[in-house]
């Protein structure tokens, strides 16, 4: 019966969040809202179907530890360092800010300041995946908007996971350790920095050594395997062996995978793993909320809310101005921090598990964050039209914004067809990217001075690994099974890439020009068309009658029209 509990469980809460995830899409809502609703309707204070809690937490760590994994994998030191004037203090000081302004809301409620201020600092941490999307949308994501926020949040996600081990260290409960708080913090540091050691010397020899074995295989379900073991393992072991947050753990395993050149392929095959059970993640949260809580404390949720909405876009606003940035820069970088997301409910649950909030403040931070996510959209877009209207133009930007390089070509597959187009696009000085699944193939080229990427095509963080968000033109040389995905994913990245695919069928043509290839060659239609010429060669017809010919005859064969 456990069994089957966890089958429902698993099923459940995945089917219920895919219900609620499509409404919130429906209703142009961020999916974490979906997801945390889902989890509120499968909760035990709502009637009907109610999921195991135990269970679906259990699965949500498993979404914690990828979601971090994921994050130390991207993590990148050379795009923080180009804003960390504004991103660094901006952080620091809008965090400091809200916290202390809702603890003095929730002391003059009643709270102690301690509550108040872990309460605080919870809410101060901003959801990059939101951002991500939101910014995206009204194209910023790679402007300095965009790059001032996200290096942003990357700084409080980085300060949320020291918080993630100092909490546990102070306030452990009474008769499990004697040492006080700062030299059991100097304890914790000390492991942390062994930890550090431990793992840049995995990260430097045995995780290279050891994904390269597994990559000699050819198999795509080992090599995932050895991701998943290499995450769970070393978030586990950092907890077991150093007493260390998994949470850290799995932060410091994706800095050292992310290291290798490995990283774009571990990234394409944790994303779909990180996705599922996260989605199990916000499930678990909105399962601990209890909707009565609207009631019995809404004054709480309100203060909370105010916070969130109003008081953090403003200290936000207020520091990015003081470190000198314009208004245009600073409306839309404030807006966009209007919301919560994923890292302040795993700082809440830590807080939650140690009695520092109860159950009023948990709900106040569920409320808070399904109502700001909501509305982070519709805030964002009005403070974007209003800061090009009432603002001055923004100076040059800090980081050029990409713009389509038309002699920039991404090859995919470095086989015999591969190499006569790489050959070929060279010598008309074309700049080439070549992805390949072969790992002796990708550093053979790197050696040869050529740019190249080991990973599937398949995957998206391989395409932007490759940079196919700014590229002209987009060549499949390989006779890829999924051929129309990897069409689909470059598009999502850059819609105006010009795309020409190869297949090996006639039958395959109509599947990829649909998922948007701007050429289609098939192999056994330019093979049929360059064994007729070989034998009409004595024709004695005349070259431009031959060349119309020709295209007469393809467009016949790939079903085309005879403009095209």
């Amino acid at each position: 019966m456990h069994d089957l509990n966890v089958l429902v469980t698993f099923a459940g809460g995945l089917a219920v969040a895919l219900v609620f995830g499509l409404l919130a899409h429906r209703f142009k809502l961020s999916p974490i809202v979906g997801y945390l609703l889902a989890g509120v309707a499968v909760g035990p204070f709502t009637p009907g179907f109610v999921a195991d809690r135990t269970i679906a937490e259990q699965f949500a760590q498993i979404g914690v530890i990828l979601l971090l994994f994921g994050i130390g994998l991207h993590f990148d030191l050379r795009k923080l360092a180009a804003v960390w004037r504004v991103a660094v203090p901006g952080a620091l000081i809008q965090s400091t800010l809200s916290t202390v302004s809702l603890a003095l809301l929730l002391h003059l409620l009643g709270w102690n300041w301690t509550s108040g201020l872990i309460l605080g600092m919870a809410i101060s941490v901003a959801s990059t995946v939101v951002m991500a999307l939101v910014l995206g949308e009204q194209r910023d994501l790679h402007a300095t908007i965009g790059y001032i926020a996200i290096g942003w949040t990357v700084v409080e996600d980085l300060l949320t996971v020291a918080l993630l081990l100092i909490l546990p260290i102070i306030f452990a409960p009474a008769g499990e350790g004697n040492h006080g708080p700062w030299s059991a913090l100097g304890l914790a540091g000390l492991k942390v920095i062994g930890l550090v050691v431990v793992i840049m010397m995995l990260g430097r020899w045995a995780i290279p050594w050891a994904l390269e074995r597994v990559e000699r295989t050819r198999s795509r379900e080992l090599f995932t395997l050895a991701v998943l073991v290499l995450a769970v393992g070393i978030a586990v072991g950092s907890s077991k062996f150093f007493g260390i947050s998994i949470e850290l753990g799995a932060f410091l395993a994706g800095l050292a995978v992310g290291r290798s050149e490995f990283a774009a392929r571990a990234a394409g095959d944790a994303v779909p793993m990180r996705d599922a059970f996260a989605v199990l993640f916000f499930v678990s949260v909105g399962m601990l909320f209890d909707p009565r809580s609207l009631i019995n404390s809404p004054l709480v949720i309100a203060a909370v809310l105010l916070v969130v909405v109003i008081v953090k876009p403003l200290a936000a606003l207020l520091t990015v101005r003081t470190l000198g940035k314009p208004l245009a820069i600073a409306i839309p970088i404030s807006a966009a921090f209007s919301q919560v997301g994923e890292f302040s409910f795993i700082l809440g649950t830590v807080a939650r598990h140690l009695g520092l909030i109860d159950d009023a403040g948990w709900n106040a931070l569920v409320a808070a964050s399904i109502i700001s996510i909501a509305l982070n959209p519709s805030i964002y877009r009005w403070a974007r039209r209003w800061a090009r209207r009432g603002a001055k133009p923004a100076p040059a930007l800090d980081v050029p914004r990409p713009t389509v390089d038309p002699n920039r070509c991404i090859l995919v597959g470095y086989g015999p067809v591969g190499k006569i187009v790489q050959q070929l696009l060279a010598e008309r000085g074309t700049a080439i990217t070549i992805i390949d699944m072969n790992l002796a193939t990708v550093r053979r080229l790197r050696t040869q001075g050529h740019t190249a990427v080991y990973g599937d095509a398949l995957r998206m963080e391989t395409l932007d690994e490759a940079g196919v968000a700014t590229a002209g033109s987009l060549i499949l040389s390989a006779d890829l099974e999924d051929a129309a995905e990897v069409v689909r994913q470059a598009r999502l990245l850059n819609p105006v890439i010009r795309v020409l695919a190869r297949c090996a069928h006639l039958r395959m043509a109509p599947a990829l020009r649909l998922a948007g290839a701007n050429i289609v060659v098939a192999g056994e239609a330019e093979v049929g068309v360059a064994l007729a010429e070989a034998v009409a060669k004595d024709d004695k017809m005349i070259p431009a009658a031959a060349a119309e010919y020709r295209h007469a005859v393809r467009n016949r064969l790939y079903e085309l029209p005879k403009s095209e």
